[in-house]
């Protein structure tokens, strides 16, 4: 039984989709069946795997409002074994007010995803930033959540609405929901701030940040614009490397055994 895993933050650019993408592709590096889930209206997940949404025909938005069948619209990466993706499109913008009057409206994610556990090692879901109906779907269906946080002044900003938002799917909708850890993203080793959020940080939340931080990384950067992770743009720049420390950080922990 594969595990589904939710990166999630209502605030913009910490790192979400950054992180969504380069932790599949690690995941997939390291011969884990990986489906990368794109679950953002603004599907920049889709394109930073070679995609383009312009052509996606049926994407997350159909298996969560048509019923369509998620594993007839997996889609293969052409560049990474292991790894596959279901694509998002702009429509799902419009999928919050179409489930509005839906029974079970918060299930849909979790519904969509649930014949595609047995056939994956992990999940991972790039949630969309906000708290809206989609992120509480992916939160509902998800086992854990990695929560990015960027090492800048309003790093804790925000944070506990999220935790928040958590601690009430956790009561209503999903008593299994674990935070898998807390990732410091955008780290700048010569700024003494990035050093005060990591303290600050690890204070507040101790066992609940993972080891791996994600240090502000030009490869990382650039790697989106040509639709690859940065696993292949340049496997030896420090954003690769630190994305690869995470996967085998979290594969260690949740101790799956290798598809292979």
């Amino acid at each position: 039984m594969g595990k589904i895993i939710a990166v999630a933050n209502q605030k913009g650019g910490v790192g979400k989709t950054t992180t969504a993408i380069n932790l599949a592709a690690s995941l997939a590096a390291l011969e884990y069946k990986t489906l990368l889930v794109d679950a953002d209206p603004q599907a920049n997940a889709t394109s930073g795997l070679g995609f383009d949404p312009a052509t996606i025909t049926s994407s997350i938005y159909e298996c969560m409002v048509e019923d369509v069948k998620a594993e007839d619209i997996v889609l293969q990466s052409p560049s990474i074994e292991f790894l596959d993706l279901i694509p998002s499109h702009i429509d799902l913008v419009g999928a919050e007010v179409e489930m509005i009057n839906m029974p079970n409206r918060e299930e849909k994610m979790r519904e969509a995803l649930s014949s595609l556990k047995q056939k994956y090692d992990y999940i991972i879901i790039d949630c969309s930033p906000s708290l809206g109906l989609i992120t509480v779907n992916s939160l509902t269906a998800a086992d854990s959540v990695v929560i990015p946080v960027q090492c800048e002044y309003f790093a804790l900003e925000g944070l506990g609405k999220l935790l928040n938002t958590i601690k009430i799917i956790q009561s209503r909708l999903n008593t299994e929901l674990a935070i898998e850890g807390i990732l410091l993203t955008m780290y700048d080793v010569r700024l003494r701030l990035s050093n005060q959020v990591v303290e600050e940080v690890k204070t507040h939340f101790q066992q609940m940040v993972f080891d791996t931080i994600i240090p502000r990384n030009v490869k990382l950067s650039e790697s989106p614009s040509f639709g690859i992770p940065a696993l292949l743009h340049d496997a030896e720049s420090k954003g690769a490397l630190s994305y690869l420390n995470l996967a085998r950080e979290i594969a260690e922990k949740n101790s799956v055994v290798l598809a292979k």
